[in-house]
C-alpha cells in the first residue's frame, strides 16, 4: 500500500510505529493544531522529544502534508476510548487542521479534508460514523476540534454521522445513550460539553446540564449510528 494521499507533500515524522496486534484503521480523528502557523505545528509534529505525530496535516490555505504512513500508528490520539475500544491511536487516521481553536475553518481547507477524507474512508472501508473529533475519545482531556468545526458540511457529503430528526419522546437517558453512540467513560459536564460541540454547536451557551434538547439530539444520533451500522 502507498504511503497515502498522491496531492500530499511528504514531510516524514520520526514519531511513529507499527500498528499493534494487528489492528487496522476503522476510525479517523480530526483535530485542530491549536498553535500559531503550520509551519510551528509541522515542526512540533516532527520533533522527536515532542513525541507526537499525525498522519496528515492540512493548513488554513490546504496546502497537505502527509507525515506518517496510513498503515503505521502515528502518535496523535493519546488517553481515550470509542466504542469501548482502547489504543485508538492503533486503530485510526490522524488529521490535523491548522487552527488556533478560537476561530472557522476556512473553504480551502475544508476542500482539502473532504477530498482527503473521501480517499482514508475508501482505502480502509471506514464508515461515515468512524469520523470522530479528539474531544469524542477524549471528553474533557481533549477539546478539538471544537464547536467551531463545520461537521454539517462533512455530514451532507457522506463524509460523517448525519443524525436525522429527533424521535418523538420521552427520549432515552442520557448517559447510556451517549454510550450507545461511542463516548467513553467521563464526567458528565465533559461528555455534555463534547457531545454539544459536535453535534448542537447553538448550545454552547445553553444551560450547563442535560437537557431534553440534548437526549432529543442525542437518542437521533444513536438512531443514524445504527442505521449506519445496519446497512454494513
Amino acid at each position: 500500500m502507498s504511503r497515502g494521499c498522491d496531492a500530499a507533500r511528504w514531510h516524514p515524522s520520526p514519531n511513529f510505529g507499527p500498528r499493534r496486534d494487528g489492528l487496522r484503521p476503522d476510525l479517523v480523528v480530526l483535530h485542530y493544531t491549536g498553535m500559531s502557523s503550520a509551519q510551528a505545528a509541522l515542526e512540533r509534529l516532527c520533533d522527536p522529544g515532542a513525541e507526537v505525530s499525525a498522519h496528515y496535516l492540512i493548513g488554513a490555505d490546504g496546502r497537505l502534508w502527509q507525515l506518517v504512513a496510513e498503515a503505521q500508528r502515528a502518535w496523535h490520539a493519546g488517553a481515550g476510548a470509542w466504542l469501548g475500544r482502547v489504543d485508538v491511536n492503533s486503530r485510526s487516521i490522524g488529521i490535523e487542521l491548522e487552527n488556533p481553536g478560537d476561530r472557522p475553518f476556512p473553504a480551502p481547507q475544508m476542500q482539502r479534508l473532504e477530498a482527503l477524507l473521501a480517499g482514508v474512508l475508501a482505502r480502509w472501508g471506514i464508515p461515515p460514523a468512524g469520523v470522530i473529533g479528539h474531544a469524542d475519545m477524549a471528553p474533557g482531556r481533549k477539546h478539538d476540534p471544537g464547536p467551531r468545526f463545520d461537521w454539517r458540511r462533512l455530514a451532507r457529503s457522506g463524509l460523517a454521522l448525519r443524525p436525522g430528526a429527533a424521535p418523538p419522546g420521552p427520549w432515552p437517558a442520557f448517559a447510556p445513550t451517549l454510550d450507545a453512540i461511542g463516548y467513553p467513560p467521563a464526567p458528565e459536564a465533559a461528555r455534555l460539553a463534547a457531545f454539544r460541540a459536535r453535534f448542537r454547536p447553538q448550545a454552547r451557551d445553553a444551560a450547563p446540564h442535560v437537557t431534553d434538547a440534548d437526549r432529543a439530539v442525542a437518542a437521533a444520533v444513536l438512531t443514524a449510528c445504527r442505521q449506519e451500522a445496519g446497512h454494513r
